[in-house]
Formats: C-alpha cells, structure tokens, sequence
C-alpha cells in the first residue's frame, strides 16, 4: 500500500483528497492543526488506512520536524499533497506582522521544507515518486488580498524549480484551482470577487473540493507519470491561457 502526505487534510480539498486517496488504495498521512476534523477522519477511516498528524504549519519548528519525524516510522513514503493553506480575503494594509510571517510560512516556507526534506529522503530510492502543491488561479491573475496571491504566485515557481531539483525520481506538479464551492476559503472571499470569478467561467458546474481532488490524484499517480513541472488549473476555463 503507497503512503501518502496531505497536509490541511481536515476541510475542504485537503479532506476530499483524503478520502479519494483511500478510496484508490493509499495509506494517508493526514496533517491539520484542526485536531477535531483530523479525529472524525481518524474515527471513520481507521488505522489501516490512516495516520492523523496534528501540526500547524504556522510554527517552524513544526515545518522544520514534521518530514524528519514521519521518517522515524515510514521507511519509504510514495507522495507528498502540500494543500495547507492561508486566506484572508483582506487588504495588504490590514495585515499585521504576525499575519504576515503567518501566511509566508504556512503558504510558502511549509512547501519549501516539506518538499526538499520529503525529495531528499525518497531520491535514495531511486523509484518514481510524486509531489503535488496547490497553488490559485490568484498566484496567475492576482488578488485582492495581495499577500495570498503573492504566496501562491511563488508556489507555481518553487514547483517549476523543484521539478528541475528533484528529477529524475520526484516528480512535482501543481493544482491552480479558481473559485472552489464549500470551503472555508469561499466565505471570505469578498462578494465582489466571487462575481467576478463567477462571470469569466464558461463553465457553469460549481467546482468542488471533490472535483479538485480527482485531479490532485491524477498528478499523485502513474496515469500521468510524463508530467512535472506543470501548473494544472481547475477554473471552469475562467482564464483561458
């Protein structure tokens, strides 16, 4: 059974990813500081299949311990989801410093240590494995909350650098996802944006964390094993480029 990472795994499309991983077979490694949300998966799904890991990627001890830590009890771990992430649908000049060193480290300082401290243990291998980080159509187009757009406009870079970093063995791609129904991210969202999200779609089928999901383990698994380096969007074609 191939072990699986999902980091923000207890909401939303870490949750959903959660759920179509077991479904296909994997073992998930589920990592969230909602300690709630991580013991309902855990309750529901059970030991065989999944391993609850309460962390807040806030705290860079934590970002700096958390690879090093699975590794004293998984000797080899197939893939690694980075999904835990920040959004406060604000003004830059409403954010603190605390809030700011908050988001760069969970948006950004997470993926860059996670990813090379996963790449660097599983490159031994010399065996296909796979990262897939979750960027936003926000890192592309902008944001009205320039820290989050800013933060997920150096993960679509970080992927294309670590792609080059952790070949031949690691593949690392990116999900782009546009305006995603049921999540906590949608209800901060300011009104305005979410019509304006909403106008540019040509397709009209609200986009769900399941959706996302699909093709999160698309990138994970062999069916596209050709492709790193990639930035895949699930926007209903609102920005065809």
């Amino acid at each position: 059974m191939k072990k699986l990472i999902i980091t923000g795994a207890a909401n939303g499309i870490g949750r959903a990813t959660v759920e179509r991983a077991i479904q296909l077979g994997y073992f998930v490694i589920g990592a969230d500081k909602d300690a709630e949300g991580l013991e309902t998966l855990q309750s529901r799904y059970g030991a065989d299949v999944f391993e609850a890991q309460s962390a807040d990627f806030s705290e860079m001890a934590t970002i700096k311990g958390f690879i090093p830590s699975l590794y004293e009890r998984h000797a080899t771990i197939y893939g690694l989801v980075n999904n835990a992430g920040i959004y406060h649908g604000k003004s830059v000049y409403a954010y603190s410093d605390e809030q700011i060193d908050e988001i760069l480290n969970v948006n950004l300082k997470a993926l860059v240590y996670l990813s090379k401290d996963f790449a660097e243990r599983e490159m031994q291998h010399e065996a296909p494995r796979s990262i897939v980080n979750i960027a936003s159509v926000a890192g592309e187009v902008g944001s009205c909350d320039a820290l989050y757009g800013a933060t997920k406009a150096a993960v679509i870079g970080l992927t294309k650098a670590n792609a080059w970093n952790f070949a031949p063995f690691v593949r690392v791609n990116a999900v782009s996802p546009a305006l995603i129904h049921d999540t906590a991210i949608y209800d901060t969202i300011p009104d305005y944006r979410r019509a304006e999200y909403a106008r540019q779609e040509v397709l009209k089928d609200p986009i769900l964390p399941s959706a996302v999901a699909e093709v999160i383990l698309l990138l994970v698994g062999d069916a596209l094993r050709h492709l790193t380096g990639r930035v895949i969007p699930v926007d209903n074609g609102a920005y065809p480029r």
